[in-house]
């Protein structure tokens, strides 16, 4: 994942999506042939040579300074994680890979499933390839038709079952960031033969999963506003936040809540008593 080729395609989709007005640039009007910015620009902007932007962009970019990298991304008006993740493109590939990206974790600890157990609203415990490793009750139940197979996971669901343009209120929304994400991961680790193999499948198995990926977008969860329509009980507007898991690297805990007194809190009320009735 790490090649010559995701670097240029990642620099080129960043410098399309900023205009010379963003930067204060002027604008030559019709006579512009790229979206977005010249190399020229970018270079200028970044104080670099045009032949050494160049070069970085064709993706000769190992060994490039923290410092120029800065630069690149300030140019770019990159935002954190797309700063992160040009800077983990830029890394060398490990010969011998650690531990950590040969596989995928795909379990927790027991004291983590007390944990889930303990929280009163819905929890899920997901990896870098979007495994759901576990859940306490209300988790599985929101995502109960994510859960139906051997292994639930949450980018298969999204861009390979027919359900999920119904489950996800804004269901393109759902595939371009799922889609974000594993790019991100992949470039944080692209030695993970797991995500690496989900990736190829969806590849193959999925349309739309290949017009997002070719976008290079990339994202991180960490909070925000999903709005679901659950089987059972109707659409939910839950609020979620992302904990990472320090003792367990590459998990993270996402938990779901609504506002007090709202239609969701009541919904989230009438699905604590459809596990009561459904217990897993």
């Amino acid at each position: 994942m790490n090649s010559k080729d995701e670097i240029r395609e990642f620099l080129i989709s960043r410098r399309a999506n900023v205009t010379p007005e963003q930067v204060g640039m002027p604008s030559l009007g019709d006579d512009r042939r790229v979206p977005g910015l010249r190399r020229e620009e970018v270079a200028e902007l970044a104080g670099l040579s045009v032949d050494y932007y160049a070069r970085l962009e064709r993706g000769n970019i190992h060994g490039a300074s923290d410092s120029v990298l800065t630069a690149i991304a300030r140019a770019l008006h990159l935002d954190d994680v797309e700063r992160e993740h040009l800077f983990d493109l830029a890394r060398p590939t490990p010969v011998i890979p650690p531990a950590r990206t040969v596989t995928t974790v795909s379990a927790i600890r027991p004291s983590v499933q007390r944990m889930l157990d303990s929280f009163n609203s819905p929890a899920v415990v997901y990896n870098a390839r979007q495994d759901l490793v576990a859940a306490n009750q209300l988790g599985r139940a929101l995502f109960s038709p994510h859960f139906e197979g051997d292994r639930p996971n949450m980018a298969r669901f999204i861009f390979l079952d027919s359900r999920a343009p119904d489950f996800y209120e804004d269901w393109a929304l759902a595939c371009s960031l799922t889609a974000a994400m594993l790019r991100f991961e992949a470039g944080r680790d692209p030695l993970n033969q797991d995500l690496t193999t989900l990736i190829g499948e969806l590849s193959t198995r999925s349309p739309q999963f290949r017009r997002d990926w070719a976008d290079q977008d990339v994202h991180e969860h960490r909070t925000g506003l999903k709005t679901f329509r659950h089987p059972e009980i109707g659409p939910l507007e839950l609020s979620y936040e992302v904990l990472a898991l320090p003792g367990e690297p590459g998990l993270h805990i996402t938990t779901y809540t609504a506002d007090e007194e709202s239609p969701s809190a009541e919904k989230l009320a009438l699905l604590a008593s459809w596990v009561a009735d459904h217990p897993h």
